[in-house]
């Protein structure tokens, strides 16, 4: 299945299925060599990747794994390479591995001579269904996550099913909390599929599974060719904000984790205090809200949170990228597929929704 971004820089296509690895020749069509910034424990993968691009030049640089390799000293590091191997604007990047992989990827091609070409591929549910979609692309800083980057869409995102194949169960479910966030934010079939058969909708090699990753990606290609940059919400009126439910909180949790929890479980706890917020300050059902928490459970993802962590966490979100000054900006839930902006909350009510929803 082939999904295009409409985005106002120019359409790119997103090919999902199994072996669409193989149509990565046509993708590199003009291009003379290709870097492929990749996650050391994924080498394998890359050496693969370096098999189909068609007698190209091909210079693969390691990066950590993870979260590990979005800082600024990874970020140097691949420079210089791209630098000593005399990388020019008619060479192209490809990014291979999860989410974290592509957006330091995704930045690399952004700001080396001030922009070349990017392809992502990923290899994770999460990199499929978030991060190399909609072109944002990123580095942490230990002050927050994701503080430093661009909007640099890519020339085209390979997501190759069959490389999910041999994913850890933890991973898969992890990937499987921004499936479900779209799932509330504007395809309730997403939730449907999830409930009927939740070891189904995560067995990689399911129908379910395509069908639910081919959602997803919808969902993201749709809100993101209306407002690349994340501009144009207001109240009920929302555009690519809407993606970022859950994620205020979500984000505060992996820095105070160290980035040491897998994004999904964080966004996971971040979406049932969410719904839990939304109940009190936009009126939310509470069987919508109870639903949060028993899809989540059942994809067995975390929906509880240290009790002691609330004012550490609280100063986290102050940090977040939608805050406007001093102001928290929450992305809520009026109802299924009815994101809102909720601008300047009230801190008791936040804290009483972590208290009621997400503290042990």
């Amino acid at each position: 299945m082939t999904i295009t971004v409409a985005s106002p820089r120019g359409p790119y296509d997103v090919r999902i299925g199994r072996r669409v690895l193989d149509e990565l020749p046509s993708v590199l069509q003009g291009a003379d060599r290709v870097a492929i910034i990749c996650s050391a424990p994924l080498r394998h993968l890359a050496e693969q990747v370096a098999g189909v691009t068609d007698g190209r030049a091909v210079l693969i640089v390691d990066i950590p794994d993870a979260e590990a390799g979005k800082t600024v000293n990874v970020l140097a590091s691949c420079w210089d390479e791209l630098a000593n191997a005399g990388f020019t604007r008619n060479d192209v990047v490809v990014g291979v591995g999860g989410g974290a992989a592509t957006d330091l990827a995704g930045f690399i091609a952004a700001t080396w001579l001030r922009g070349v070409d990017f392809v992502s591929v990923p290899t994770s549910v999460l990199g499929m269904v978030d991060a190399a979609v909609g072109g944002k692309t990123g580095i942490n800083l230990d002050a927050g996550k994701n503080l430093v980057g661009a909007f640099h869409e890519p020339r085209a995102v390979l997501a190759d099913l069959s490389l999910l194949d041999e994913l850890p169960a933890a991973e898969v479910a992890s990937g499987m909390a921004e499936v479900l966030k779209c799932g509330f934010i504007a395809d309730p079939e997403i939730l449907s599929l999830i409930s009927e058969d939740p070891a189904e909708a995560t067995d990689t090699r399911s129908d379910r599974f395509a069908e639910l990753v081919e959602r997803a990606i919808a969902v993201k290609a749709t809100v993101v060719a209306g407002d690349l940059t994340e501009r144009t919400s207001t109240g009920a009126q929302v555009g690519r904000e809407a993606l970022n439910y859950g994620h205020t909180l979500g984000h505060a949790v992996e820095a105070r984790e160290n980035y040491r929890m897998r994004h999904g479980q964080a966004i996971s706890i971040g979406m049932v205090w969410m719904a839990e917020v939304s109940k009190q300050l936009v009126g939310l059902d509470d069987g919508v809200a109870a639903q949060h928490r028993e899809l989540l459970d059942r994809l067995g993802l975390p929906t509880r949170y240290d009790p002691d962590a609330w004012s550490h966490l609280r100063k986290l979100m102050s940090l977040d990228k939608k805050a406007r000054g001093a102001t928290l900006r929450l992305v809520g839930l009026a109802g299924l597929g009815s994101p809102t902006i909720i601008d300047d909350p009230d801190n008791q009510v936040l804290e009483a929704a972590y208290r009621a929803a997400v503290a042990h």
